[in-house]
């Protein structure tokens, strides 16, 4: 061990009580705190955007394709369109491309003996995948197909549920209102009840069978509202699109869309917490570096009197520089290390008991989501470890200024 590493160990883990502990002692906390903080911000902020994100894919796919409508929305009836195995096979072999559902959705009143509520019946049928919504249903089962006829099963919201006093098993009245402006009453019975605290989906949404919709439509048994594709890899969204488009078979008034382009104020309030994220983060490691460098000064301060000493029995300013660029390396290292362990605990026993609730009308959950990336984490620790070391360079250029003589008369 040189005498730079021995001198810095000495100083570090010194046990005698002074001001130079004190400072040093908090430094280390400050960035404790800081790397703790960046940790827990980003693993929650990367959980909630996955959530949210999820729960929309799962309800709705990722591509649209249907009809070419102005201003459509996610609560647009469609204009029916030819359904194609053929067309529906290049689709599912599409590179990317997970599952492909044909899909149509009409308007309805569900009314009970003392409330009635207007929703909006999503069609589906029997080769929809039900894993999609698996994690949504709180009671009950998804709806039973059958060959001869349409299936008499809905599934309904819990908020719909409990607005009109329903349960599962229940038998409700539907009214339709048919293109010829006729009313048509049917009874169906509730088959489950799922929740996806996405208020748009829960207020507005039922799930029905898509031959319903054929009937209420007057539609031919071949005719769809469009297909809804679940993709193997969201992020490559926009380059399955392009090559969907571009199928032969694909009609030119079909219009091929992002979800995200149907649902604009959820994805756009996620990608705002990107902005959040970035400038709690950028603060935490502006903390940790002022207090690193306020640390360093007022260590090399109250010990002007040693590097006094040092300097005139012939140390060089470089060896006393490494004294304190060792002596910061390890509060660094405490402060990084410290603060990762207290970050991924707090993560994980969010994870175990999810003891952070949220308003779920708010933010489409009751309890925050945690998504831990092993690289970012690294990544933090990493990056500050470096930016506090750089930083540090600056304040130790103190020591090539300090003259040994009077250094050593310093008080």
């Amino acid at each position: 061990m040189n005498i730079s590493s021995f001198i810095a160990n000495r100083i570090a883990f010194n046990r005698s009580r002074s001001f130079s502990r004190f400072i040093i002692r908090l430094s280390i906390v400050a960035t404790v705190i800081s790397v703790a903080a960046m940790i827990i911000t980003l693993a929650f902020a990367n959980g909630f955007q996955k959530k949210v994100s999820e729960k929309v894919f799962s309800f709705w796919g990722h591509v649209r394709i249907q009809e070419t409508l102005p201003y459509s929305s996610l609560i647009t009836e469609e204009i029916p369109i030819i359904a194609s195995n053929e067309t529906q096979d290049r689709i599912q072999k599409t590179p990317n491309v997970k599952a492909v559902y044909p899909f149509a959705t009409r308007y309805a009143i569900l009314k009970t003996k003392d409330e009635l509520q207007g929703i909006l019946v999503k069609g589906l049928d029997k080769t929809y995948d039900f894993n999609n919504l698996k994690e949504f249903i709180v009671e009950g089962a998804p709806i039973r197909f059958n060959d001869t006829t349409y299936s008499r099963d809905i599934m309904i919201s819990k908020k719909t549920a409990q607005e009109l006093h329903l349960k599962v098993n229940d038998r409700v009245s539907i009214y339709f209102i048919r293109p010829d402006g006729s009313k048509r009453r049917d009874k169906l019975t509730i088959s489950g009840i799922f929740k996806t605290d996405i208020g748009d989906f829960d207020n507005s949404f039922a799930i029905g069978d898509i031959q319903l919709i054929r009937r209420l439509n007057n539609w031919e048994p071949n005719q769809i509202g469009g297909y809804e594709i679940v993709l193997q890899d969201f992020k490559k969204t926009d380059s399955s699109i392009h090559q969907i488009a571009q199928l032969p078979g694909f009609d030119e008034d079909w219009s091929i869309q992002n979800i995200k382009e149907y649902i604009p104020n959820i994805f756009d309030w996620l990608n705002m917490q990107d902005t959040t994220r970035n400038v709690l983060i950028g603060i935490m490691i502006v903390v940790a570096v002022i207090n690193l460098i306020t640390c360093l000064i007022i260590l090399v301060l109250e010990r002007m009197r040693m590097v006094g000493v040092l300097k005139s029995i012939g140390a060089t300013d470089w060896t006393v520089q490494k004294i304190f660029l060792r002596h910061s390396l390890i509060i660094a290292l405490r402060g990084i290390v410290t603060g990762a362990i207290i970050g991924l605990g707090i993560l994980y026993a969010q994870v175990k008991t999810g003891f952070i609730k949220l308003d779920e009308e708010a933010y489409y959950m009751d309890r925050a989501a945690v998504q831990i990336t092993a690289w970012e984490v690294i990544a933090i620790c990493g990056a500050t470890f470096l930016i506090c070391m750089l930083v540090l360079l600056i304040p130790s250029y103190i020591v090539r200024k300090i003259q040994p003589v009077k250094a050593i008369q310093f008080r």
